[in-house]
Parts: C-alpha cells; structure tokens; sequence
C-alpha cells in the first residue's frame, strides 16, 4: 500500500500473474477478442473482477485503433507560466491527431492524488506537474507512458523533463556580481504550507553565491508566496528587516514584479537603489515598468518535448530525462 493509505491500482500485469495466463491473455478477454478459449476468457474475467481490475484507456487502445487522449496535469490554471506548457502540448498533440485533457490541481499538495485517480481512468497518457509522491506512483503503476515535470526528485522510473536552474543560476547570480552587487536577496516560493521541497532554487542561489565570493548564508533567503501580493510582502520582509539589499532575485517573474512595484511604492530607485531579477520569462515581464530582467525558459519547448517522450514511451522505448537550458534577458530593472 503506498504512503498515503490509498490501495494501490491493479494492473494488467497483476491480473496476468494471478491468473497464470500472458498479459496479452487478459487483454484478449477483457475486450472480449475472438481469439481466445471461452474457459479461459471466463476465468481471467473473474479473476480481474475479483482484483478489482479496471483497465487503462492507454491498454484497450492497444487492441485496436482509437483517437489517443493525453492527460495535462498542471498546478494552477491562473499561473501565467502554464499557459505556454500548455500551447506547446497542444500543438504537438495536435500534430499526432491526440486530443489533450487538461487536469488542474490547483496548486494543493492534498488534491493531487485525487486528481491521478481521475487521470488513470479517463487518458491514455500522462504530462503532468506534481510533487506528491503516492500521486506520482499510482500514475506509473497505472502502466501509461508518463512524462513527470519540473521535479527534482522524480522516481528514476518515471521519465521527466526539467530546467537547468543550475545554468540559469550562474547565469543570474554572474550578471549581478559583474554590476557591482555584493548584497542579493532571494525570495524564495516557500510561503505556502504544502509547498514540498522547493528549495532547490534557493540551494543554487546560495551555492553560487558562494562560489562567486559572497557572504551568502540563509539570512539572504526570504520565503514568499508564489503570487503578486506575495512578492510584494517579501519585499516588505527585505526592507523591514535592514537587509540592505541592492539587488533582489525572485524564485519567479510574479514574485519579482509584486517585489519591485512594492519597493518603487516605498520610495525605493529600480535599478538605481535595487536591481530586480525574476525566473521564468513570462510576456508579463516586458510589459512592467521598468521591464523586468528574467531567466527565460522557453516553456513551450518544454511542453513539446514532453509530447515526443509520451511518443516514444508509446512505441516501448526508454526516454530518460529531457533538459532545458534557459538564458538570461537583461532588461531595464537590473
């Protein structure tokens, strides 16, 4: 039984074992193919009804041809950065003749396995944004080719796509050394409970620092949450506290934005008194004043390539890990 109390699903591979037949026995049977024994369909049946056995769309398309669905499981529908993971699934799918259905978990930890239960049941395929362990294995015991995104920890089992933070760091940190800053607040996306571990960013943030000959210790992290207001109640954080920062990066484009309006409102030059840096490089970046220096990802390449790992899981091949290098926009703010 996994972590989270839930029984697990049963496979077809279970089924196949507990009823000493081949996988491709209990396909026949439970999609009543005519090639097979009468007796022997009738015993898989209720041997599978006894497990409880309900079988995956992905493993019925097998026996026959159908329009594929894949399932996109993303955090938050109002998260500007999804909507170009979103574009870049679609189109891919669309280029296979896929239909895409597009789950929301909305950003709560405790919504995501209900929503896999939901995902196994009703796709072939699965995209999906999650960092709920018990949700991310009842997916890969589900026996669908699944891509995980934009987690650390994924299972070795599960293949995923992430970004190169560690690039992208040196990348962000290096540019504001070499304008002279030596005091660099981070705010960090940990102001929501059920975040999970989401420190990987500020782990790179502090190491690179470091590498880079500054004092940096956890003193220069300060949590936030992942929207406008929660940027700017970090930077309330910042300016209370006597940081004295001259330079702020932002675990994303939203928190930096909500910051740097914060500290234009109380009195604060940008980029003369305090530089500000975000991650992501949402459109909504280029449009603030001043425009917003960001690591860019382009998200787009990302929801692309997770569709050509779906692909290839499909035809039995293995998939591994796809990376995606971003690059820094310089912009006004720094």
């Amino acid at each position: 039984m996994p972590a989270n109390g839930r029984p697990r699903r049963i496979t077809i591979d279970d089924v196949a074992r507990s009823a000493g037949v081949s996988r491709q026995t209990v396909s026949r049977a439970v999609n009543n193919k005519p090639e097979i024994d009468p007796a022997t369909r009738q015993r898989v049946l209720l041997v599978a009804q006894s497990m409880g056995y309900r079988p995956s769309r992905f493993a019925r398309g097998m026996v026959g041809p159908r329009l594929t669905t894949l399932g996109l499981v993303i955090a938050d529908v109002l998260n500007p950065f999804f909507p170009e993971v979103v574009s870049g699934v679609l189109a891919a799918a669309d280029e296979r003749g896929w239909q895409v259905a597009v789950y929301s978990t909305g950003s709560a930890l405790e919504r995501e396995t209900a929503v896999a239960e939901t995902v196994v049941n009703h796709v072939d395929a699965c995209i999906a944004f999650l960092l709920d362990p018990g949700a991310i294995e009842l997916i890969r015991r589900s026996g669908m080719p699944f891509v995980l995104l934009d987690n650390e920890h994924r299972p070795p089992a599960v293949s995923g796509g992430r970004i190169d933070f560690a690039s992208g760091m040196r990348q962000v940190v290096g540019h504001l050394v070499e304008r002279g800053h030596r005091r660099i607040a981070m705010l960090d996306d940990r102001g929501r409970p059920d975040a999970g571990d989401r420190g990987t960013r500020h782990s790179l943030f502090l190491g690179t620092a470091a590498e880079l000959g500054l004092p940096a210790d956890e003193s220069w992290v300060f949590p936030a949450a992942n929207s406008l207001d929660g940027g700017a109640a970090a930077m309330d954080d910042v300016l209370d506290t006597g940081f004295g920062a001259t330079a702020v990066l932002a675990y994303n484009d939203l928190i930096a934005i909500g910051a740097m309006r914060r500290a234009r409102d109380r009195g604060v030059r940008v980029p003369e008194d305090c530089a500000f840096v975000g991650c992501d490089g949402l459109t909504l970046s280029r449009l603030v004043d001043p425009p917003l220096t960001t690591l860019t990802v382009d998200k787009e390449l990302l929801g692309r390539a997770a569709v050509r790992q779906v692909a290839a899981l499909m035809t039995g091949a293995a998939t591994g890990e796809t990376v995606i290098q971003p690059h820094l926009v310089v912009r006004a703010s720094s």
